[in-house]
């Protein structure tokens, strides 16, 4: 991680590339860094990526910062409620259509009361797979299927550089909460972008990763780390996720702690699918673990 990672304000129209303006919502929280970060791109015909949360003063923010320009779309790269949830008000006021990932499936188990919880209300006009474009002006967004972070998680290459959501984020790594989340697909999402030639992305918080190749090998070296350590404490003997997370995450403020357990909760998901790890009886957050 960075030592000194970038903090966009809030409330702010900032143009931040060629044909690229960046607006953070005013939702900062430990889960959200300064806001989440919406995009418009393009000039005259624009599109609007990652409307964001429904807020009042967003919505009236992101509709001046594109008042006279013709919107040709609204794109949702996750349906976290952070991202999403403007998607319907934005665009019935633009006209415009919503395009992007599917809509959140509910599975029985999903974690409650994380800012992440899913926005059930998102309806797209169009649902993008792997490699469909968005076309509008001189542009083009190409989808890319990242899931790990969420199931329905997109990406969208555009020349150089990548919008990448959640999946990758300078100001910290993200959260994989199961049942939505899979560490195993999270990994194979990050060897997918590692192995692609972006020289920059545009994450859903915080500034922009500026060596995302390298940074991208960093992630996936941090995750293998803490899957080594969590294969370590199992092999001192068998241990609850909270015991688990007390170990590993030494220092780490109460308010992550939850946090922490549902990554730990991913990993050992993912462990028990390779056969590395068992599990006791009882909810998957409060049984027993040991070594495979």
């Amino acid at each position: 991680m960075p030592e000194a990672p970038i903090a966009p304000p809030a409330g702010l129209v900032e143009t931040v590339a060629p044909g690229l303006r960046r607006l953070v919502a005013p939702n900062p929280s430990a889960f959200t860094f300064t806001g989440t970060c919406s995009y418009i791109v393009g000039e005259g015909e624009v599109a609007i990526l990652d409307p964001g949360p429904d807020d009042d003063a967003h919505l009236a923010a992101l509709l001046a910062a594109v008042a006279g320009e013709r919107v040709a779309a609204v794109i949702v790269t996750h349906t976290h409620r952070d991202h999403s949830s403007l998607s319907g008000r934005i665009a019935a006021a633009l006209g415009a259509p919503v395009v992007g990932c599917r809509p959140h499936e509910p599975r029985p188990g999903a974690p409650q009361g994380l800012d992440a919880a899913h926005d059930l209300t998102y309806a797209p006009a169009r649902v993008l797979a792997e490699g469909e474009r968005v076309v509008f002006g001189d542009h083009a967004l190409t989808a890319l299927a990242t899931p790990g972070h969420a199931a329905n998680h997109l990406c969208f290459a555009w020349g150089d550089a990548l919008f990448s959501g959640d999946h990758v984020m300078g100001w910290s790594t993200s959260v994989v909460a199961p049942p939505d989340g899979s560490m195993g697909d999270y990994m194979a999402s990050l060897e997918k972008l590692r192995e692609r030639s972006e020289t920059i992305y545009w994450p859903g918080h915080g500034g922009p990763v500026t060596e995302p190749a390298r940074y991208v090998r960093g992630l996936i070296t941090h995750r293998r780390q803490r899957e080594t350590a969590i294969l370590a404490r199992l092999e001192a003997g068998p241990a609850t996720i909270s015991e688990i997370v007390e170990k590993n995450y030494v220092g780490l403020a109460p308010k992550l702690k939850g946090a922490a357990a549902l990554s730990t909760l991913a990993h050992l998901e993912d462990l028990l699918a390779r056969g590395l790890a068992r599990r006791g009886e009882g909810a998957a957050l409060e049984a027993v673990y040991e070594r495979g």
